[in-house]
């Protein structure tokens, strides 16, 4: 149901009813029917000041003796129901006692009594209804995860009372006890873990990711816990690194040794027993030198084919258990059970550091955009008899945005001894350049910095980074470019502040000369990113930074009225003219929720156009998806951009105009009758449509 924006409100003057149903359908608290919001006692205070003054007057209806749990807003007729369930914290899935039902139209009340009932009404998802900080927020939230992958809250117009609701239990064969799902007492399976090792092509997504950030370096040592078949041991291994791996069913006799990247991938999720999982977590953690690689599975996909409910996930048909995190869930028990901040790579994989200056520059270089060294535009004599030794001087302020000092000079001692100082060296350099493109550097550098604070704090605003914290040279690129960290910081805090305003993002959104932007969002190239707005790309960061950006990610998308960004992979961005989405990957920033969606299998899914909207001038392929674009506005299939955004749409557009794409380029199809051809170019000339001739 979409949100209408507060300020909506007034236009409905004169009939309160409409206003309080626009409110209800706005709350970021309670849970929200098509009928109704359902909100928690104690979650009163979070809702608008309008809802709870209307609240407040109903309440005064209510017999004084009345207790109550839950409060019903009706968003068609003046009304609202409390609802009592005493048992609301201990029960799992506690049953409606009594409601009261207040008519504000008429001031009358009509109450009901359930306790005498066999079959009760009953809640599910308790976490809906309170506060993220109501006490027992985490263990509500943690049960309904559970059901949700053994398929239990499936159809939730079956299972809404007592006897339904035990019907289905009995289905699934699992019962609930205090707020886990578990399995019947006689239903002991036997687990095969090592079933649960596939063997792949090429290294697995984790090792590979750790190999592309640079976390291999000469003479890196590295050493896979629970191994499986041992292909991550040789792959790396054909790298040049020294490489080893045990797995407790296919190396059991390999000894585990210490290593500088210990790779724990895909583990912790196969192993049912949680004591176990967690000394698994902590046993690679202690082999680890420097950097360990964690990855789990995290999303869930044919859930119920052949799985039941076991322990805190499930076993499938092949006797292989599953514990699916949630990806925010995975990062906090990472953190939790070793005592880390864990950094978030992708969907299921996080790297964990010994050094925290190595963490927080790994954090900083993923928020560094690409810098090019300004070109020479004056040569003189004096220039071209030192440009090379000239040319490190240049590459380094490319890189920090600034000069070297104290013992980065170190380097530069032929340099210095000819000319000095860094400064008169690189004043040479400005006579045969554009000071502007240097200054631009370095401002490019500072927003970067910017970005990497100001998401530093918001993961933990209670907890600030520490200048000490970071590595020497970052130290000093801060102090450089900003004169001091209290006034980078101060400059970060600023950035965060707005961030949250309403409507900020939404016209960052509408002011950016970059990406496509539509009347839900602004969709951009992830090959444009760091080009953004800075505001954006740290809106993009909390997101990424907390969550993982995901792998293969093609778009990124702004909505512009909710507080979510999207992840859309289109394998065949290059290639395809109009390709497929493959899969999207949805994160809310309100609780960090992420909603995955894959298109891998739909015969229909969503279809991109016009590429060139979504890249920069410099892109690669520009040119070919801007002429591509002309030709089909010209034959005016892109007039109405919702009839074709699925694939079956586009292609029954394509047929209606006789044409048909041969690579980037719109021909007349080959099976179309000349008849309607002909009928096809006069409709497009006589609308002074036609472009290219064909």
């Amino acid at each position: 149901m979409t949100a209408i924006p507060t300020d909506a409100v007034p236009a409905a003057q004169g009939r309160p009813e409409k206003q309080i149903s626009l409110l209800c359908q706005q709350s970021k608290i309670g849970k929200k029917l098509p009928a109704a919001l359902y909100v928690h006692l104690s979650a009163i205070n979070h809702l608008d000041r309008k809802l709870q003054e209307y609240e407040k007057q109903t309440r005064a209806l209510l017999p004084s003796e009345y207790a109550f749990t839950l409060i019903k807003f009706s968003y068609d007729q003046p009304k609202i129901s409390y609802l009592l369930y005493p048992d609301f914290d201990s029960d799992a899935h506690p049953a409606l006692h009594t409601s009261i039902q207040v008519n504000l139209e008429s001031g009358t009340t009509q109450q009901r009594d359930y306790r005498t009932s066999n079959n009760p009404p009953i809640l599910h998802r308790k976490e809906t209804f309170v506060a993220t900080n109501y006490p027992k927020y985490q263990e509500f939230a943690e049960l309904t995860r559970q059901e949700e992958a053994i398929t239990l809250l499936k159809d939730s117009s079956t299972i809404g009372t007592r006897n339904g609701w035990q019907q289905r239990l009995q289905e699934l064969n699992v019962k609930i006890e205090g707020h886990k799902v578990i399995t019947q007492t006689e239903f002991q399976p036997k687990i095969d873990r090592h079933k649960a090792a596939i063997r792949r092509p090429d290294l697995s997504k984790p090792v590979r990711l750790a190999l592309e950030a640079g976390l291999f370096s000469e003479n890196t040592t590295f050493f896979d816990y629970g191994c499986g078949h041992g292909e991550d041991i040789k792959r790396i291994s054909d790298h040049g690194f020294t490489s080893s791996g045990w797995d407790p069913f296919y190396r059991p006799d390999i000894e585990k040794i210490s290593a500088e990247v210990v790779n724990l991938g895909y583990v912790i999720n196969v192993i049912e027993k949680p004591n176990e999982r967690r000394e698994a977590l902590l046993k690679a953690w202690e082999l680890c030198q420097k950097a360990l690689i964690v990855s789990a599975q995290v999303l869930i996909s044919d859930i119920g084919q052949g799985q039941i409910a076991y322990s805190d996930g499930v076993v499938s048909s092949r006797n292989t258990f599953q514990k699916y995190f949630e990806q925010e869930e995975l990062k906090t028990y990472i953190d939790q059970v070793l005592g880390v901040d864990s950094v978030p790579v992708a969907l299921g994989i996080y790297f964990v550091f010994r050094d925290e200056a190595q963490a927080q520059s790994f954090r900083a270089s993923r928020f560094r955009s690409r810098a090019t060294t300004p070109r020479i535009r004056l040569t003189t004599k004096r220039f071209e008899d030192y440009q090379e030794m000239l040319s490190p001087l240049m590459e380094f302020f490319t890189e920090r945005g600034r000069l070297p000092i104290g013992e980065e000079l170190a380097s530069f001692a032929p340099l210095l001894t000819e000319f000095g100082t860094a400064r008169r060296a690189f004043n040479l350099i400005i006579q045969a350049t554009n000071q502007d493109d240097w200054d631009a550097i370095a401002d490019k550098r500072r927003q970067d910095i910017l970005v990497f604070l100001a998401l530093s704090n918001f993961d933990n605003p209670y907890k600030r980074l520490k200048l000490g914290q970071l590595s020497t040279q970052y130290q000093t690129d801060i102090k450089s470019l900003f004169g001091s960290y209290q006034g980078a910081i101060t400059t970060a805090d600023l950035m965060l502040f707005n961030l949250g305003r309403e409507g900020f993002i939404a016209t960052c959104c509408r002011n950016s000369k970059i990406g496509r932007l539509d009347h839900q969002a602004l969709y951009v190239h992830i090959s444009a990113l760091e080009h953004l707005d800075t505001m954006l790309r740290l809106y993009e960061g909390c997101a990424s930074r907390t969550i993982g950006r995901m792998d293969g990610a093609t778009l990124i998308k702004f909505h512009l009225h909710k507080p979510k960004i999207s992840y859309l992979f289109y394998p065949d961005f290059d290639r395809d003219p109009h390709p497929k989405m493959q899969a999207s990957m949805q994160i809310d920033l309100r609780d960090l929720q992420v909603r995955y969606r894959d298109y891998h299998n739909s015969d229909n899914p969503p279809v991109l156009h016009c590429k060139d909207a979504y890249i920069l001038p410099d892109y690669s392929q520009y040119e070919k998806f801007a002429k591509l674009t002309k030709q089909e506005e010209s034959w005016g299939l892109l007039k109405n951009i919702k009839d074709i955004s699925l694939w079956q749409g586009w292609q029954q557009k394509l047929k209606e105009y006789c044409a048909e794409l041969q690579g980037h380029r719109l021909v007349w199809s080959k099976d179309a009758d000349p008849e309607t051809i002909k009928c096809v170019k006069a409709q497009r000339k006589s609308k002074k449509l036609e472009g290219d001739t064909f």
